[in-house]
């Protein structure tokens, strides 16, 4: 394990991407808390958060003004983070994941009321933004934080290879499903995701669907 200079590249972290992290927090009674939370990251050393009002998250964060980002790709600890309390043998002593293979530690320069009009989710008022500095950052092993675009034009693909073998209904329900992913690569993917789903897309089209 090695403290390393605050520089979130050293975690394939670019400015203005957003990544799939574990954000683990204590509230006043020194309870702790993770929960799978997007991470956009602002720079070498400031991040920026998006949560929605109700967490136990947001909460701890508005009162403690600081928290750790977990970098993991293990999905039993995601799944278990998200439908429920994470038992406390997941955690190290200073609030970090033992399955992380990096964390850096936040503390909390502004928080802001917004919500984008762009957003799935409706309810006006309800989103803080948080702007973070990066105080410490622990690598335990060679890593890099999770963007889900490429998740997004892998399964893609995996549907566009099914066309010729499904029913209408279910050409349906893949298009359906594209649509979405080519949402989430236009809003966290990089370049080469994007170029990846337009050309599934041009594909699409050429055999007459509409995606």
């Amino acid at each position: 394990m090695i403290t390393m200079e605050i520089d979130l590249t050293l975690i394939g972290m670019e400015k203005g991407k957003q990544y799939e992290t574990i954000i683990t927090s204590i509230n006043c009674d020194n309870v702790r808390n993770a929960a799978p939370i997007g991470v956009l990251c602002a720079g070498k050393g400031t991040i920026l958060n998006r949560i929605f009002k109700g967490s136990h998250t947001l909460d701890n964060i508005i009162s403690q003004r600081e928290f750790t980002v977990n970098i993991t790709h293990d999905p039993e600890v995601f799944a278990l983070s998200t439908l429920g309390n994470l038992p406390e043998s997941y955690f190290n002593e200073d609030n970090s994941l033992k399955c992380a293979d990096a964390y850096f530690r936040c503390e909390v320069i502004s928080l802001k009321e917004a919500v984008k009009q762009s957003d799935p989710i409706k309810k006006k008022g309800e989103a803080i933004v948080i702007k973070s500095e990066v105080t410490d950052l622990i690598i335990s092993r060679p890593t890099e934080a999770f963007n889900r675009s490429f998740g997004c034009v892998i399964e893609s693909l995996a549907n566009y290879s099914r066309f010729d073998i499904v029913d209408e209904a279910q050409k349906e329900q893949y298009l359906k499903r594209f649509r979405e992913c080519s949402r989430i690569v236009n809003k966290v993917g990089y370049k080469k995701d994007k170029l990846a789903m337009a050309e599934i897309k041009k594909e699409l089209m050429k055999r007459g669907y509409e995606p």
